[in-house]
């Protein structure tokens, strides 16, 4: 959501930024719907504050004996009564207009956002670690996987295309993942771990931007709660109508836990393997920070994603998205993109954006300055991934694959793993550990 204060003052200059993202001039027409809000607003205020003046007066008249003031008066206010309702939904009608499209904008972009209509015009920041060589020609995770438990064709025929069921070693290597990652975002880099809920309200996907556009990305129940697609909106919305102190700043929260997408926008995309699931798990970060420190905490928070991926070992580069790559919500965006040796490419593996004041305005989150006991301000929120499960999942069944078939387990995952230091291949006839 957007200050419509900003848009008074700056109309060339938000429709400038809009254009930076692809979208139309809305300025004028935003002005207008709120100079006739304003207006409307202002007349019904006085017809509520005459016809109050006007009940008050009738009993004073008829106090006074003047039947006839008082008889003019009732008139009065009876032809306001019946007028003001009219006026009322004018009001909510005109109001209701401007949240619309209000609420359909996607965020402005920072200054230093590089202009680009799509992946291809991402800039790259830095690079980590050296891609391995290999003695043998790498294969992708989707043929690596089955023979050590990772099975496509059983959860096919159970849920259909973009479902995978995993078994034995490969289900523990996917827990230890996603508890290792959990253990460090929490005990190294400071975020609280929440265990939040999975279904959500309309308000709730709306305060995060899923809504009202981007409904057809999101499975919805039957009674109208949404699953949630990440754990950003249940822990951003944690702070949702609520008025925080500046000491409470910044709030750092994390989550692991089961994400569903309709993955609607991406027919055809990914669609062999653990890359693009309508089911998968994630490790969510989440921020609420002051907005003089929201561009810092960004960056700590792309510090505490890279930290998964060089524990691991897994060689990556770091991409600041153009205006056109980048998520409506966001008004700047890093990717942390992983070496995939099956591939033969960089993918991404985490996003981390920072909203700005765009949620907290449509979530109405805001925080009080310190020895102030009024005014207050909109927090900032930021949220990325630390990391993808599934894909990183993918990154290490890739990058630790052996020529027999099996997968060393890295150095950081052992002690998650029982004992287990590489996935071997399991005999049909056997059973998995």
């Amino acid at each position: 959501m957007h200050d419509l204060r900003y848009i008074r003052e700056n109309a060339a200059a938000f429709d400038a930024a809009l254009a930076r993202r692809g979208a139309e001039p809305v300025a004028a027409a935003i002005l207008a719907l709120d100079e006739q809000n304003r207006s409307i607003t202002t007349r019904l205020q006085e017809g509520q504050a005459r016809r109050n003046e006007a009940s008050k007066a009738i009993g004073k008249a008829k106090g006074q004996g003047d039947e006839e003031a008082a008889q003019a008066l009732m008139a009065e206010v009876s032809a306001l009564k019946s007028s003001l309702p009219a006026l009322e939904e004018q009001a909510r009608d005109v109001s209701g207009k401007l949240r619309d499209i209000l609420a359909a904008l996607p965020n402005l972009p920072d200054a230093d956002v590089p202009q680009g209509e799509d992946e291809d015009d991402n800039v790259e920041l830095e690079r980590w670690g050296t891609p391995r060589s290999f003695d043998f020609k790498p294969r992708e995770h989707s043929d690596i996987g089955p023979p050590l438990g990772l099975d496509f064709e059983t959860a096919a025929d159970m849920s259909g295309a973009r479902f995978a069921f995993l078994r034995g070693q490969m289900a523990r290597l996917q827990r230890a993942i996603g508890q290792y990652m959990l253990d460090q975002q929490t005990i190294e880099n400071g975020f609280q771990e929440c265990a939040p809920p999975l279904l959500v309200r309309d308000e709730a996907v709306f305060g995060t931007g899923q809504l009202p556009k981007f409904s057809q990305d999101l499975f919805q129940t039957t009674d109208g709660r949404w699953l949630i697609p990440t754990a950003e909106v249940s822990l951003t919305n944690s702070v949702r109508e609520q008025i925080l102190d500046e000491a409470q700043l910044p709030v750092r929260l994390t989550a692991l836990t089961p994400c569903f997408r309709s993955e609607a926008g991406a027919a055809g995309k990914d669609t062999k393997g653990l890359i693009r699931q309508h089911q998968f798990e994630k490790v969510e970060m989440v921020a609420i920070a002051h907005p003089d420190h929201s561009d810092a905490e960004h960056l700590r928070m792309t510090e505490a994603a890279e930290s998964i991926l060089k524990a691991l070992e897994l060689p990556y580069r770091k991409m600041l998205l153009c205006t056109g790559d980048m998520g409506a919500t966001a008004r700047k965006t890093y990717d942390l993109e992983v070496w995939l040796p099956g591939q033969d490419a960089y993918r991404e593996i985490s996003s981390i954006s920072n909203c700005g004041d765009y949620q907290a305005r449509r979530m109405n989150a805001r925080f009080r300055s310190e020895g102030e006991s009024k005014g207050t301000q909109f927090v900032h929120t930021l949220n990325g991934s630390g990391l993808a499960v599934g894909r990183t999942l993918v990154a290490v069944l890739e990058n630790y694959q052996q020529d027999d078939g099996s997968v060393i387990i890295p150095e950081v995952l052992k002690p998650y793993m029982g004992g287990i230091e590489r996935l071997a291949v399991v005999p049909e006839t056997s059973s998995q550990e």
